[in-house]
């Protein structure tokens, strides 16, 4: 879906994705499985052996986010399916998310073969559709109920005539294993990631931190847990703090690229049929056009400006894009992050590790798919007990 050029296919592709799968009634039978795996997460850290250690908040998140994902798509995996899978999923993402001289030139053949970025991506496919073939193969085999994962879902509607006929085209196996693919290669990094973002910005902004914890712990202290999806939503500068995240630190700075379908003309340029385009949603977001110290990491705009919103709608803020080709999986991302990072507040302070003080937090970038912290943000977790 991310990549099919617009038309019948894309239109049907996206209705399936936006409606069945990542849709709010979808995500909201997916949350007791968010919720297991974070409290899982609060469980591994409350359970260190020696009370003040250092742990590796990034590749605890990143482990949590292929966990998570895999879940969502599949069910269950066996440790067998998990250990074959994911290191192949990781170097799918590391060679979708480098750099390809023959994009530069794509009228080149010489250039694109000379590359052998096409030779690693078409072998990298190629184990990825055997694998994903024995995984639905075997879920077909030994499913007995209906579920609530991706992979059952779209095995439901393809046997669905009826179904099918009001969606205007008929699921096939083939459909059914690129759109898990999809949905597994943009889905597996990006919330978890930013979350390290978010959890960056905190240690660097004490004040933030402390006022964010605070809403946080007052509000379910108040209710008595459990951290529950009515008491999130009171959560409104936690919100605005995810939101100066996306504005600042966009887990995705170029959009999925456009593709021009016609000759036009835009700002007295000749932009050709079939140009490709790129948003810059990195560049747009902190245009000091629109956004005052757009540089500064300032949570307090959004709470003085709460109309602002990452929806699509308001084009100086366009995290997850907007129009045709907004990220369908907006709905299912923001409930995790929201989820995460209420757990991670409530549950534990955080603290440096000594001599590290919040101006040294590393910030650099890594260049991928995503846009991910360069080196891990370490920190020491302090239980809290109400």
């Amino acid at each position: 879906m991310a990549f099919a050029p617009y038309g019948d296919y894309f239109r049907h592709i996206r209705k399936v994705t936006s409606e069945e799968l990542l849709g709010r009634r979808r995500v909201k039978s997916l949350r007791p499985v968010m919720e297991a795996e974070i409290a899982d997460l609060v469980t591994a850290l409350r359970n260190s052996k020696v009370l003040g250690v250092v742990v590796n908040l990034c590749r605890m998140l990143d482990a949590l986010g292929n966990t998570l994902i895999c879940r969502v798509a599949f069910g269950k995996m066996t440790p067998k399916q998990q250990e074959a899978f994911l290191p192949l999923k990781e170097e799918m993402v590391k060679a979708y998310g480098g750099f390809g001289l023959g994009n530069f030139f794509p009228s080149s053949k010489l250039i694109r073969l000379l590359s052998g970025t096409e030779r690693a991506a078409t072998k990298l496919h190629k184990e990825m559709d055997a694998m994903l073939e024995s995984i639905v193969g075997e879920h077909m085999a030994t499913r007995k109920a209906r579920s609530d994962d991706l992979l059952d879902v779209l095995l439901n509607l393809m046997e669905e005539e009826e179904k099918n006929q009001e969606l205007g085209f008929s699921i096939t196996i083939v459909e059914i294993k690129a759109i898990i693919l999809d949905v597994i290669l943009s889905g597996s990094d990006t919330s978890t990631g930013t979350v390290a973002w978010v959890m960056s910005e905190l240690m660097r902004h004490p004040r933030v931190m402390e006022k964010a914890q605070g809403e946080v712990r007052q509000t379910f202290d108040a209710k008595g847990m459990p951290i529950d999806e009515a008491g999130i939503e009171e959560l409104n500068y936690l919100k605005a703090v995810v939101k100066e995240t996306f504005r600042l630190r966009p887990i995705t700075p170029l959009l999925v690229p456009r593709e021009c379908r016609e000759a036009v003309v835009v700002g007295g340029y000749q932009i050709p049929e079939k140009t490709r385009v790129m948003v810059n949603s990195l560049a747009i977001g902190q245009d000091s056009r629109y956004w005052t110290d757009p540089e500064k990491f300032s949570p307090e705009r959004f709470v003085d400006l709460p109309e602002i919103d990452h929806r699509g709608t308001c084009f100086e803020f366009l995290p997850f894009g907007a129009g045709r080709r907004m990220c369908p999986g907006m709905t299912f991302g923001s409930t995790v992050i929201e989820l995460l990072l209420a757990n991670l507040l409530y549950h534990f302070d955080w603290q440096l590790p000594d001599g590290i003080e919040p101006r040294d937090v590393d910030m650099s970038e890594k260049f991928g798919l995503a846009l991910r912290k360069e080196h891990d943000l370490h920190l020491i977790p302090i239980p809290y007990y109400p």
